[in-house]
């Protein structure tokens, strides 16, 4: 075969190998097309547009410490809102306070997938075996419940554990070192801040009292 046949055969190989890597980098979520449920999939997850894992990655210095915290603290938090929103999808009597759940047991997987795992692994984070010991203490607590008081300790625990949220996200917001961590730290706070709005106005069709504080916190976003 002669050097110019040769030539003619790789340049055709070559050319839908190009193509497919130029539409693979428009496209990195792959070829599924169709829309995801939810609030965190409405927006650009960081994972999609940070490159390969562990691309820029750098060693753990004193600035971002906070960083690695911040997003071990969201993946405890996430899982402990997915096993308490299952929890109560199974046990609550109420519609609203059953949609609640299962719309947190959708959004903190979608958040935890595709934004804090992706970062957790490009800054060295070791993904948490599952929630922090005060959030099973909840869980045990909330499994021993049911009826009324159920609801009532369930929207309780959401509308403190969103007020807590939404003040590390927005913390992390302004201080975070890496640019992808500050990303999903601000498009954590909105989602949050929606999260809490929402048990906020469940606390209050079921005359469940909550701090006037929270109130103010969220309705300033």
């Amino acid at each position: 075969m002669t050097a110019k046949r040769i030539a003619r055969k790789i340049g055709i190989v070559s050319a839908p190998v190009l193509l497919a890597g130029a539409l693979l980098a428009q496209n990195p979520g792959g070829g599924g097309g169709g829309q995801q449920p939810n609030t965190p999939s409405q927006q650009q997850p960081p994972s999609a547009t940070m490159g390969s894992p562990g691309a820029g990655a750098t060693a753990p210095t004193a600035q971002n410490f906070g960083d690695q915290a911040f997003v071990t603290k969201a993946l405890e938090g996430g899982m402990a809102e997915v096993e308490l929103g299952k929890l109560a999808a199974d046990k609550s009597q109420s519609p609203d306070v059953k949609q609640f759940a299962e719309k947190m047991v959708n959004d903190h997987s979608q958040m935890g997938d595709k934004w804090f795992k992706p970062v957790a692994k490009e800054i060295g984070v070791s993904e948490p075996k599952g929630p922090s010991k005060k959030d099973k203490k909840l869980i045990e607590k909330l499994q021993g419940l049911s009826g009324q008081e159920f609801d009532t300790q369930y929207i309780q625990a959401m509308v403190k554990d969103h007020k807590e949220d939404l003040k590390d996200f927005q913390s992390e917001a302004q201080a975070a070192q890496d640019p992808n961590v500050k990303q999903i730290a601000e498009q954590g706070t909105k989602v949050v801040s929606q999260h809490l709005q929402m048990i906020e106005q469940i606390a209050q069709n079921h005359n469940v009292p909550i701090d006037r504080k929270s109130k103010e916190v969220s309705s300033n976003q």
